[in-house]
């Protein structure tokens, strides 16, 4: 059985004895309860495969309440571990951070993405690093595609009217006119329609061929599908937010989507997919992350303990083979690759592209 700190009994799963090592200790900070908790167990089953033999995992409760972020940290401090992964919700970060880097405790988030939290550790010297991408990789990745891609091809740029959808085309179009790159068409259309007769024709009459929106999976498939009955030939390119459910009406084959690959597909996370599947476990949503955070954490120990530096600073710019790929953070705590990519709908889910679009 896995040992367990009476403190924290509580808050704690059930781990597999093989995840425990006693030479370090990672505590794992993840919802248990409630609509979350399906989440949480997707962490905790990636870094308990991923820990195994090589550390303890220490389980924290995440309750993803106001004001939380002071007892979560504390709790972690408590539990004696090294460095801390997880964190799903920003709320857990608040208020814990300065107990965190008091106790030289890395907290590694495989999900929040505010800008203002990553700022304020920066300017404080807390110890945040980022394996969710930054605020503004999408949008990046989006307008560098548009800009490598669509050079000298009549475009559209298109927005629902809500805040999310209108932020993202304005900041794409504007990163293009500073490059010289201009739309033909820059318009609107009302979401949630079960046709979009009206602006095919006014993408049909400005006479473009490429059409960014930055909609809901259920509108681009409207989209797509009235394009098609129309006999219109227009390349349809998306955000991450077409990554989800399918709908009534199926998204058409051919629509473009920046968006985060399924990792399950790719070559480094092969055995433990395989691992997983053995124990009768999926390698769904947060459990890959996780897998790979922990990965980092054991390796970026190994770093400190024969350098003798702090762990915080073997973390930065030092490249991890990890079951996503190689991952290296930057000096400020990112990413130092854009995770979002340009993938195309085969009919069955989201891969690369046959040929430029």
């Amino acid at each position: 059985m896995l040992k367990i700190c009476p403190y924290i009994l509580t808050a704690l799963v059930a781990i597999p004895l093989s995840a425990y090592a006693a030479d370090l200790k990672i505590a794992v900070v993840a919802p248990h309860l409630g609509n979350l908790q399906i989440l949480g167990k997707q962490v905790l089953d990636g870094a308990a495969l991923a820990a195994q033999g090589k550390a303890e995992i220490v389980a924290i409760e995440e309750p993803c309440t106001d004001g939380s972020g002071f007892d979560t940290a504390e709790k972690i401090k408590q539990s004696g571990a090294t460095v801390a992964i997880g964190f799903l919700c920003s709320q857990s970060l608040e208020g814990g951070l300065p107990v965190l880097a008091e106790a030289k405790i890395p907290a590694i988030t495989l999900s929040v993405r505010a800008s203002i939290l990553m700022e304020d550790a920066l300017k404080k010297g807390w110890p945040l690093f980022r394996l969710a991408p930054s605020p503004t990789a999408e949008r990046d990745k989006i307008a560098d595609v548009i800009f490598q891609n669509w050079k000298g091809k009549p475009f559209a740029i298109l927005d629902d009217g809500t805040i999310t959808s209108r932020e993202t085309s304005e900041t794409v179009r504007e990163a293009l006119e500073q490059k010289g790159m201009k739309a033909t068409l820059i318009d609107n259309f009302r979401p949630a329609q079960e046709v979009q007769t009206l602006l095919l024709r006014r993408l049909a009459k400005a006479g473009v061929t490429h059409v960014f929106a930055p909609a809901d999976r259920s509108d681009m498939s409207v989209m797509a599908h009235d394009a098609k009955g129309a006999g219109l030939d227009l390349t349809f390119l998306g955000g991450d937010t077409l990554n989800a459910t399918e709908q009534a009406l199926p998204l058409e084959k051919g629509v473009l989507a920046i968006t985060r690959p399924d990792y399950q597909t790719l070559p480094a996370a092969g055995p433990a997919v395989a691992a997983l599947a053995k124990d009768g476990k999926s390698a769904d949503g947060y459990v890959l992350p996780a897998y790979a955070a922990v990965t980092i954490a054991i390796d970026a120990q190994e770093i400190a303990s024969g350098s003798g530096a702090p762990l915080a600073q073997a973390l930065v710019e030092t490249p991890f083979e990890t079951v996503l790929g190689n991952i290296r953070f930057t000096k400020l705590h990112e990413l130092a690759t854009n995770p979002f990519a340009l993938l195309e709908w085969d009919g069955q889910g989201f891969k690369p592209p046959a040929a430029t679009q």
